[in-house]
């Protein structure tokens, strides 16, 4: 298969990496995980406005009708500038599973995400805590072969510590009494499927920005840092550490991106693309993560180094939607019942 974005897809991305640089620097990260929400003041307007939590609504209902492959290039985006927003929850899955069902969630819902009214959270029966739970205007949740809509209102809270402090963990109490069915039975376990594969795409998407991120600041600091009259980068070991997670991340983006596509064009094995996308991304991100840190060395510890935001991220995001391990028995399942065809 030959595969390039189009120019289209890529002013998108261009676009929102504009817009995130220009508002959503490390010191507006920095000050959102002091905030009682964890996020961007004005931010999630401004990415509506370009049309960011709508991209896979159809345009009828507010969206731009486009696919998961301009999805994940704003996903990269969001993780490169470490973005406090629920693109992934929001856009990526709630968005598409409200759309491909029928229903009064749809009817309430829909359009409400996709023009940036409201925002979403989604939790899997796997999912320990429901991020931003707090801030988010409705709560997608599974039970069994279900999946319910619970406004937040209807839902009891408690709030769990994060090393991430944009990423806002809550235990969430619901009664079925004060949910609304979404889909259930064959429809609802169709639907589960979708979420997982896209929450583990767009999340796949999100570490390969933060990884690109973190190894572009190591190489500047590397560059910069001088240790017995030379630039620390022209060490070998500096040298090496930087390369060995450089291809890494790139060995990642392409089943990322291929991923997206398979979802896209509802390709039959999309899940073991979307298994094989996160697998590779989390590592990669991890050992970008530690490879920066080394490079570094003990200002990478400090909490005024913005380093350790990007870091922090990685590792949560590294376990969402299913970490490494998890994603590779999914697909070892598949290629176990297929005898490897």
């Amino acid at each position: 298969m030959r595969f390039a974005f189009t120019q289209e897809q890529l002013s998108i991305r261009d676009s929102v990496r504009a817009l995130l640089k220009r508002e959503c620097p490390p010191a507006r990260v920095r000050e959102a995980w002091a905030t009682a929400d964890g996020r961007v003041p004005g931010l999630w307007s401004q990415l509506a406005e370009l049309g960011v939590p709508g991209l896979l609504a159809p345009e009828d209902e507010g969206g731009l009708g486009m696919t998961e492959l301009e999805l994940v290039l704003v996903a990269e985006e969001g993780g490169r500038f470490a973005a406090p927003e629920p693109i992934g929850d929001t856009a990526a899955v709630a968005v598409p599973l409200l759309r491909d069902t029928s229903g009064p969630p749809r009817a309430r819902w829909l359009r409400a995400l996709a023009t940036g009214e409201a925002t979403a959270t989604v939790a899997l029966d796997d999912a320990p805590y429901v991020m931003g739970a707090d801030t988010a205007d409705v709560l997608i949740l599974q039970r069994g072969d279900e999946l319910h809509a619970v406004e937040r209102a209807n839902a009891s809270l408690e709030a769990h510590p994060s090393i991430d402090g944009s990423r806002r963990p809550f235990r969430v109490g619901w009664t079925a009494s004060a949910a609304t069915l979404i889909a259930h039975g064959p429809e609802g376990r169709r639907a589960l499927t979708d979420a997982q594969d896209r929450g583990a795409v767009v999340t796949a998407a999100e570490l390969v920005g933060l990884a690109r991120q973190m190894i572009d600041v190591t190489v500047a600091y590397v560059k910069a840092r001088h240790q017995f009259g030379k630039p620390v980068g022209s060490f070998q070991a500096v040298k090496h550490h930087l390369a060995d997670a450089h291809i890494a991340v790139e060995m990642s983006a392409p089943a990322v991106y291929r991923a997206a596509w398979s979802l896209a064009h509802r390709a039959p094995d999309a899940s073991v693309h979307a298994s094989t996308a996160k697998a590779l991304a989390s590592d990669a991100a991890t050992l970008a993560a530690r490879k920066a840190l080394q490079c570094h060395g003990a200002i990478g510890y400090a909490f005024e180094n913005d380093l350790h935001m990007w870091m922090k991220r990685a590792w949560a995001l590294a376990a969402a939607w299913g970490d490494a391990a998890w994603h590779r028995e999914r697909v070892a399942k598949v290629l176990l019942s297929t005898g490897g065809n």
